[in-house]
Parts: structure tokens; C-alpha cells; sequence
């Protein structure tokens, strides 16, 4: 069984980590790549807004492309697709070329997930539809944990383009695999999927509009609140109205009507949970470890590859225990329990926190929480339109589509939360660095002193100045980071509140 699928289920998991790997890698390597094309945040948000948007869009129709296509010309045209973007981001040195390069790998790559997911059901039912859920697993962790390791390690040996040279290798050697299982033939005619260009039209704007608001608020929200939040309502009523839409047709793009039961709706919304918290970690967690505590690139993207092979672990342990107890509640209330405890091994952290024995088992509990809850809700939240290949290819579609935007709204509400505490803390701490101050005033004396024999009294004094104002500056983002864990234990407590009184996933 598995010698006859190997090459199936290892480009199920090739593809997968490609997802993971490429988000996780220009994610944490965003503000050096950011310097080295001359791209401000603000411009640089453009193009992840225009990477979901596309992502969104291209998800939606990735079973309407496959249906027209066959399984193979749509893989080895979404690869290419993808390569070629990747090779254009490669060689890229400025916002432009970059912007396109990316543009590019979202109209490829954005479906690589979907389509690794929907490819295990080729495989006849039975035990191995099982093994190319743990594949998927597999390469899910995989790559979530080797994604900061290597884009430290590239940006540290000053070789940033080398994270699209990785991609262009994992892609073509997915492209090989296919050529030698994968069908040709696409769907009989009256079998298809009709589509609607006004209602891609609607989501295509939609979903932009969100999502640039999203990112646009990391700058504008706290001048322009309510035309920020205004716009991003308007937006949301674009999303909803195409879905209403979808429900009410009697020949839909996308079933949302058959999808309308309890046990998948609630799978979403716990999706919808678990990517809002993972987009506000891998937000908060390398500037609280930069900023905060004061580590190295390297030293930070080494030690979160390390904490998030606890996504591997965890689901090495799963996978053993799934076959004899395939309950989901104990997963879900284990996972929330690991978020809790990460957020409480981080809430209580002082500058001279260690490495190894502070930061990294918050690390590998973060890992833990991603693999418990996603993996159990991915195989608990589509049991009920499994029995039918295009119900379960739209449910999938759908809530790979949810997660793009709640990604993208995690990242959103951290950035804003970090914003306004930071600047509080500042303020509070601010007013003990003043000529009025006897404590501030005797060491700034006495650092000015240590260092006025080596630079002069001047530079002495200036060189004083800074190092407390950068102190400062330290203290509040470290106070204010720790706040955003209190509210991770908040938000983990309710999710286990939840997940103990709910009676769908038993």
C-alpha cells in the first residue's frame, strides 16, 4: 500500500511544507529582505495584503480549475506558476520586481495546501487515506519548524535570495512526482462547477479591501479609527454578501448551502481561533525576543525551529494514539492547556531571562498547541461531507480562504495591541527618565563617568543619554509583551472553557 502511493503521499507532504515553509520564511525574514529592496513597512504590507488577497481567490477556484484541467496540468501549471515567481523574487533587488515575484507565487502556490489535502483522496478509502493524513501532518510540522530556522540562517549569511532557491528546488522535484501519479482526464462536462465572473469579481475586491485595511491599520488605525474600521465593515460585508450569495444559488460556485451544519461550522470557527492566535504569535514572538530581550537574529530563528519541533512530537504521540483513541476532546483540551502554559511561562520574563531553560519550553508548548488543535480539527471538522469529493473539496476550500483572513486579522490585532501598550508602558516609565529624577540623574552620572575616560565627557554623556532612552524603550515593549501573554492565557482559558461544555467534538 504504501510503496504503490509513496510518490502520492511524499508530494502530499512536499507540498504542504512548501506552504508553511514559504509563509514562515518571509514572514520571520520580512524586515531584512525589507532593507535589502529599500521597501518601508508600510509598502512591504502591500504586498502580503496582495499575496492573501490572491491566495483567497485562487483557493476558491482550485476545484473549478481542476475539474477543466485534470489533476496534472493543474499541478504542473501551479508549479510552474510558482517557480517562476519564486525565480523572480530570487533575483529581485528592489520593491517592484518583488512585488511582482511574489504576485506571481500566490497565483501558483497559494492552492499548494489545498490541493495536498484533496490529492489524499485519491487514495482508495481505507487505512491509507489515514497515512496521507499523517503525511500532511507530517509536512505541516515540518516545515512550521524548519521555516525560521533557515530564513535566520540565509539572512545571517547575508543571502537572503537563497529562501526562494529552496522553494524552486522543493518545487520542481514536487513537479517530477506528479508526472507519475497523478490523472489527466478532467471532469465530464456536466459534472462541473459553474462559476460567475461578477461573484469572482466580488471576492476578489472584497478580500483585498479587508485585507489592505488589515495592514493598513498597523499605521493609520490609532489617527484614523473609524474610517479604518468603517472601510474594513464595508469590507466584510462584501465577504458576506458573496457567501449569501453562494447559499441562495441553485447551481453555486462554491456549496456553501451544503455546508451550513453544526459540526463544520464550528470546525471553522476553531480554525478561524487557532490561525488568529498562530498569525499573533509569529507576529509578537521575534520582536519580543529582539526587542524585548535583546537576542540575535540567528539566535532567535535557531531557538523557534527548536521549540516548534514540538509540532513533530506532538504529532508523532498523536498519530500512535489516534488509532485506539480517537476521541477529540482530550486533544483540544491538551492544546489549550499548552497555550495557557506558554502564555504563562512568558507573561512573568525579565531581561535576564535564559534561553534554554525560559523561552524554549514556552516555545515547544506554542508547537504542542498548533498541532493539537489544528490536526484534531482538521480531521474532526470534515467527517460529515468526506462522502462527497466536491462538498469536501469546497469545505476545504473554504476554510483554507477563513484562514488567510484570520491570519491576517491575528497579525493585525497583536501589531495594534503591541502598539498601545508599548506606547503606555513608555509613557509610564518615561517620567522616571528626567533631570527631576535623583535615581536617573546618578546613573546616567555614573555610566557618563565609566565611559568618559574612553570617549571624552561629551560623548560620554550623549552615549549615557542613549543607552537609557534605549533601555527604555526595551522595558516597555518587555512590559508590554508580557501583557499580550496574560491575554493568550485569557483567550486559552475560554477556548477550554468552551471545549470542556461543548458536545460536537466528543
Amino acid at each position: 500500500m504504501y510503496r504503490k502511493h509513496a510518490a502520492l503521499l511524499f508530494t502530499v507532504g512536499l507540498l504542504c511544507a512548501l506552504e508553511y515553509l514559504q509563509a514562515g520564511m518571509i514572514a520571520f525574514a520580512n524586515a531584512p529582505i525589507r532593507g535589502e529592496i529599500e521597501a518601508s513597512p508600510e509598502e512591504f504590507s502591500l504586498v502580503a495584503a496582495l499575496y492573501a488577497c490572491i491566495a483567497v481567490v485562487v483557493i476558491s477556484k482550485q476545484h473549478w480549475l481542476t475539474e477543466r484541467l485534470g489533476w496534472r496540468n493543474f499541478m504542473l501549471g501551479s508549479i510552474s506558476v510558482f517557480v517562476l515567481g519564486a525565480l523572480v523574487c530570487g533575483v529581485s533587488a528592489d520593491l517592484t520586481s518583488f512585488t511582482v515575484g511574489r504576485v506571481i507565487m500566490a497565483l501558483g502556490g497559494a492552492s499548494f495546501m489545498t490541493s495536498a489535502r484533496l490529492m489524499i483522496n485519491l487514495i482508495p478509502p481505507g487505512p491509507g487515506r489515514f497515512t496521507g493524513i499523517k503525511v500532511f501532518a507530517t509536512g505541516l510540522a515540518g516545515g512550521t519548524a524548519a521555516a525560521p530556522f533557515i530564513s535566520s540562517w540565509v539572512v545571517a549569511e547575508n543571502t537572503w535570495h537563497a529562501i526562494f532557491w529552496i522553494l524552486i528546488v522543493g518545487a520542481l522535484v514536487a513537479a517530477a512526482l506528479c508526472v507519475r501519479f497523478l490523472p489527466t482526464s478532467p471532469i465530464p462536462e456536466e459534472d462541473r462547477t459553474p462559476s460567475s465572473l461578477a461573484s469572482i469579481l466580488l471576492l476578489s475586491v472584497s478580500s483585498f479591501f479587508l485585507l489592505y485595511i488589515l495592514q493598513r491599520s498597523y499605521y493609520d488605525f490609532y489617527n484614523d479609527t473609524f474610517i479604518i474600521v468603517g472601510c474594513a465593515l464595508l469590507a466584510a460585508l462584501g465577504m458576506y454578501t458573496f457567501f449569501h450569495a453562494e447559499h441562495n444559488k441553485a447551481k453555486p460556485f462554491l456549496k456553501v448551502r451544503d455546508l451550513m451544519q453544526p459540526r463544520y461550522l464550528q470546525g471553522v470557527a476553531l480554525f478561524c481561533y487557532a490561525y488568529v492566535v498562530l498569525g499573533a504569535n509569529n507576529y509578537i514572538l521575534p520582536y519580543f525576543l529582539q526587542t524585548g530581550l535583546g537576542y540575535s537574529w540567528d539566535t532567535i530563528g535557531t531557538f523557534q525551529a527548536i521549540g516548534l519541533t514540538g509540532t513533530l512530537a506532538t504529532w508523532v504521540i498523536m498519530a500512535t494514539l489516534l488509532p485506539k483513541h480517537p476521541a477529540p476532546k482530550k486533544f483540544f483540551i491538551l492544546g489549550f492547556i499548552a497555550l495557557g502554559g506558554f502564555g504563562w511561562l512568558l507573561s512573568s520574563l525579565t531581561p535576564s531571562a535564559n534561553m534554554w531553560s525560559n523561552i524554549l519550553p514556552a516555545l515547544i508548548l506554542n508547537g504542542c498547541f498548533v498541532m493539537l488543535v489544528m490536526s484534531t480539527a482538521a480531521m474532526q471538522t470534515f467527517r460529515d461531507v468526506m462522502q462527497e469529493e466536491k462538498l469536501f473539496a469546497h469545505a476545504y476550500q473554504i476554510k483554507n480562504m477563513m484562514g488567510q483572513i484570520a491570519m491576517a486579522i491575528g497579525t493585525t490585532a497583536a501589531t495594534l495591541f503591541l502598539q498601545w501598550r508599548t506606547t503606555m508602558q513608555y509613557n509610564n516609565l518615561n517620567v522616571h527618565f528626567s533631570a527631576s529624577d535623583p535615581l536617573y540623574v546618578e546613573q546616567t552620572q555614573q555610566l557618563a563617568q565609566a565611559l568618559s575616560s574612553e570617549v571624552g565627557a561629551t560623548t560620554a554623556n550623549q552615549i549615557s543619554v542613549a543607552m537609557h532612552a534605549q533601555m527604555l524603550q526595551q522595558q516597555s515593549t518587555l512590559v508590554a509583551s508580557m501583557e499580550y501573554f496574560w491575554v493568550v492565557i485569557g483567550v486559552a482559558v475560554i477556548a477550554l472553557i468552551i471545549s470542556v461544555t461543548q458536545k460536537t467534538f466528543r
